[in-house]
């Protein structure tokens, strides 16, 4: 697949039952590397998110064997994804983004660094994760989502009873959920509705401490200099 077959097959299809997306979809210029990193890599690399959610997804099938997995949804750019699988070569990483230029500099950060644990979904995760098998995941990163700041756009955010609920279901007993945010008002929402679920047990006193091996992101160098706090939140699946 080219690039421009690429563009061509990730061209927003009509909306479906639910047509409420959690993300804003961006366009962006591609460098050469980008551009022949997609060109090359995706092959080998990539998974198209099925038009129709709830298609099952193989994960053995997918990463060549049977490992933990570790779903990271909106893996932007890539690199803390590439970082962290680097760093856990026993666990397999599926990391699922919309952006284009995102999906390619992964592709590039994984042939450059010879990672075998990472495969990147091209797609909405919503629609990926319920053809996932239940309790599959060792662990879900959701790392500076859209935090939708406005009231009226609240049912935007990822971080919501229904969706929480399916990536609870995904998750094996014990596994984690990990979310993190610098938006404050977000963060306790967000520690409310997973307070709230069930099947889910805060690993902390409230907010986590920063893991050493969640990566900065450029979002949280931002909100770092701009002088926002970072919030972390880590649930297990009880």
């Amino acid at each position: 697949m080219t690039s421009t077959d690429f563009a061509a097959a990730a061209a927003p299809a009509p909306p479906a039952a639910r047509a409420i997306r959690t993300f804003h979809p961006r366009r962006g210029r591609m460098s050469s590397r980008q551009t022949e990193a997609l060109d090359r890599l995706w092959p080998v690399h990539g998974l198209r998110v099925p038009d129709e959610p709830g298609t099952p997804v193989d994960l053995v099938g997918l990463f060549g064997r049977r490992a933990p997995v570790v779903v990271e949804i909106g893996s932007g750019m890539g690199d803390t994804t590439a970082a962290m699988a680097a760093a856990d070569p026993d666990r397999d990483y599926l990391a699922v983004e919309v952006h284009t230029p995102g999906i390619a500099n992964l592709l590039d950060l994984v042939d450059r660094r010879g990672l075998r644990n990472v495969r990147v979904a091209e797609g909405d995760a919503l629609d990926l994760v319920p053809g996932l098998p239940e309790a599959s995941l060792d662990a879900v990163h959701v790392f500076f989502p859209d935090p939708w700041p406005k009231s009226r756009h609240h049912k935007r955010r990822i971080i919501q009873p229904a969706h929480v609920a399916l990536l609870r279901s995904r998750l094996a007993r014990g596994g984690t959920l990990h979310c993190a945010t610098d938006w404050a008002e977000y963060a306790e929402a967000m520690r409310q509705t997973l307070d709230a679920d069930p099947g889910l047990v805060n690993a902390h006193d409230g907010f986590a401490p920063r893991p050493p091996h969640r990566p900065v992101t450029k979002f949280e160098r931002r909100a770092l200099t701009a002088g926002r706090p970072i919030f972390d939140l880590i649930y297990r699946r009880s």
